[in-house]
């Protein structure tokens, strides 16, 4: 840092490593990090090597982290500025010191000559030969904000207007976002406390480019002498080169538009377990109605193994599946194991889907919601939707003709003789029974809820930066979490219960059980609002994504990111996991809707038909159809086993990225139904494969 003269950072080092004397003394471990000749380092005072070491390892999952667990990975990554794999995780730096990253833009070259170099560039690309030009013409974006900010930061004004003027109505049309914002950013003052800046300096932006066509760029530049742009790609650039055919136009196009570039390769090469966790055996007692109503098929009894494409297998373990204990999942209770038998009993009873037999819709508008419906929720078996509201209220309703009662006061209880046998219906008072119960609690509109899988507890998320749990027994609120400090967009229950999920603002999810106040992970990557979060089947692992246009796969375990998927090309709002929990697909604001094989890392499908956001993704129960709803005031019908079949996804793809994508998502396409003008914010398959689809009217 000497020898650069850079003092700022020389003393956030300092202050980091609370070294303030002018001697390093002890040991200094040397970290290097991806770009060629930086180097971070992080200096151990002697005897303390042994806390910073374990530092970064992470409290069991049942129990209670306390503050030091979360802060701590946060406060080790402060060091090490610029994302970098550490022994093959890779680590993401929290916001380093502005002032910091910043200095890595003191005045370089001419700034009258930043328009003759960019222009040089864009010459010499749009003139390369058409293999080369696709993968190179990645690189005007990136270099267009870097060469920006320099002549801002170093207080070229009006330079710095007229490269943007001149150059910006270049970019491709999904960066329109974010260079509206780096248009309001004109004054070296501006650059200190801006968000999106902060993220373009410290994520280094990644560019997936083939060896032949680096070469040629090198070879430009150098030839050229043009440094100033040689030393931008080197500083802030990432480039992930591989070896084989440069990508075509479309193949890039489908897999660049998020905020730092596509993902590493690495960065989706972990072994993630996307199979199903066993079901735990126990016997089926029949009923003497299924065996009248079912025997011109077979008893239900032939048909229970028929469950789901992986029930039938659940004698043997999924060789793709977690080991059973390997996240302490709470134990079965009673009431679950019933629910489980009603389960199998409607799954004997299920529609079997397809393209020549599409499920039936139910539609429940809410009307008059003039108080903004934000969120909505439907239980596992159909009994109950809740609807959560910009006027902070959280609504359930009782979908069946059973209406919703609370427990009875204690005094009343006390007189309850608990022995007999309909203990379950005494508990519960008469007198309150109605269709609808309000839930008050929240001070700020609530964005997110969520059912519990044994229907006894509801989440909810609102703007005040809380999560609060209520009970569907007494209809109060039992807990509220408070970890965010900005609003929480979305949260949502495992579907084993007791862990849940948020995420929001603050640009993190956080991983809670519902007995501790603190967060048992915390989630750190993205580089925008965390705007949606999903579990995966298995629970293992958690789905998260962001409006920085990424989507990422979290391993519950040992709070790792293990994939990294880039291709939309605006916020995500919608994630859904097929029900074999092979694949995920994901909905934006872009109106397609992603498809991802989560075993090879890699983009498999794209439905395009959408003409406004994807709110709602939801799969059939036995994963033959997608259903997803948009803000277009449509449902649309997708056949999801032609999407998965025969993917082509040998070593080569995987390993370049070389996705093949069919030129027509139409013939995928089974149906599309309009309501009249409700945009649709949730869908659900019953047990049985009735589609449910939730929105509220509006009139405009």
């Amino acid at each position: 840092l000497r020898r650069s003269n850079l003092r700022e950072s020389e003393e956030i080092l300092r202050r980091e490593a609370r070294l303030l004397g002018d001697d390093l003394g002890g040991n200094v471990a040397t970290v290097a990090t991806s770009s060629p000749g930086v180097a971070a380092v992080a200096a151990v005072p002697p005897g303390k090597g042994e806390a910073r070491g374990t530092a970064r390892s992470v409290p069991p999952l049942g129990g209670n982290p306390g503050k030091r667990g979360a802060r701590v990975l946060l406060s080790e990554q402060l060091l090490l500025s610029g994302a970098f794999a550490v022994g093959g995780a890779v680590v993401v730096e929290d916001q380093p010191d502005v002032s910091a990253v910043l200095s890595a833009y003191n005045q370089q070259g001419d700034p009258t000559l930043y328009e003759e170099y960019y222009s040089g560039l864009k010459h010499f690309i749009e003139c390369s030969l058409d293999c080369h030009r696709a993968e190179l013409s990645q690189l005007f974006y990136p270099l267009f904000v870097h060469m920006y900010l320099e002549l801002v930061y170093n207080q070229h004004e009006s330079e710095a207007k007229s490269f943007f003027e001149r150059f910006h109505g270049d970019q491709e049309c999904y960066y329109q976002d974010d260079l509206r914002v780096l248009s309001s950013l004109t004054k070296k003052e501006h650059m200190k406390g801006n968000e999106t800046m902060l993220d373009f300096r410290t994520s280094k932006f990644v560019l997936r480019i083939s060896r032949d066509s680096y070469q040629l760029l090198k070879r430009h530049l150098q030839e050229k002498q043009n440094n100033q742009i040689w030393n931008i790609v080197q500083e802030h650039l990432y480039i992930d080169i591989f070896d084989g055919m440069p990508r075509s136009k479309q193949q890039i196009d489908a897999m660049v538009g998020s905020l730092a570039g596509e993902a590493k390769r690495e960065a989706n090469k972990a072994k993630v377990f996307f199979g199903l966790l066993k079901e735990p055996e126990f016997d089926v007692p029949l009923d003497d109605e299924d065996e009248e109503g079912e025997n011109e098929e077979g008893k239900p009894k032939k048909k229970k193994p028929k469950k789901d494409n992986v029930g039938s297998k659940s004698k043997k373990q999924d060789p793709n599946a977690p080991p059973q204990n390997r996240i302490p999942l709470p134990e079965l209770k009673d009431s679950d194991k019933l629910d489980k038998v009603m389960n199998m009993k409607e799954a004997a009873r299920r529609v079997r889907l397809g393209p020549e037999c599409l499920p039936s819709i139910c539609f429940y508008t809410f009307l008059n919601a003039y108080q903004g419906l934000t969120a909505v929720d439907i239980t596992d078996d159909s009994s109950m939707i809740v609807g959560g509201f910009a006027d902070s209220t959280v609504r359930v309703w009782s979908v069946t003709p059973k209406k919703l009662r609370s427990v009875k006061t204690a005094a009343d209880l006390s007189l309850i003789d608990k022995e007999s046998d309909d203990v379950l219906e005494r508990i519960m008072d008469e007198k309150t029974a109605s269709e609808l119960k309000i839930l008050y609690g929240h001070s700020g509109p609530v964005y997110g809820t969520s059912f519990s899988p044994d229907r006894n507890y509801l989440l909810s998320c609102s703007e005040d930066g809380t999560v609060r749990l209520w009970s569907l027994q007494t209809f109060t609120c039992l807990v509220g979490y408070k970890g965010h400090n900005y609003p929480v967009w979305d949260t949502q229950f495992s579907p084993y219960g007791y862990y849940f999920v948020s995420g929001g603002h603050d640009r993190v999810a956080r991983l809670w059980a519902t007995d501790h106040y603190q967060p048992l992970r915390i989630f750190a990557g993205h580089l925008a609002d965390v705007t949606c979060t999903r579990f995966h089947p298995n629970s293992n692992y958690i789905a998260t994504g962001s409006a920085d246009r990424t989507i990422r796969l979290w391993d519950v375990l040992n709070g790792n990111c293990v994939r990294i998927f880039t291709g939309h090309k605006g916020p995500i709002h919608s994630l859904a996991f097929s029900p074999n929990g092979r694949f995920l697909a994901t909905g934006a604001t872009d109106g397609r809707v992603l498809l991802w094989d989560i075993g090879h890392g890699l983009m498999v499908g794209e439905l395009k038909g959408h003409t406004d956001t994807v709110y709602a993704l939801r799969f059939s129960r036995d994963g033959e159809i997608l259903a997803s709803g948009s803000m277009d005031n449509t449902v649309r019908l997708w056949d999801a086993v032609k999407a998965f079949e025969d993917l082509e996804t040998d070593d080569f793809t995987t390993a370049t990225g070389h996705i093949n994508l069919p030129e027509n998502s139409q013939d995928l396409l089974l149906g599309t139904y309009m309501t009249k003008s409700t945009p649709v914010v949730h869908l659900h398959f019953t047990r049985r494969n009735l589609l449910l689809a939730a929105g509220a009217y509006s009139s405009q």
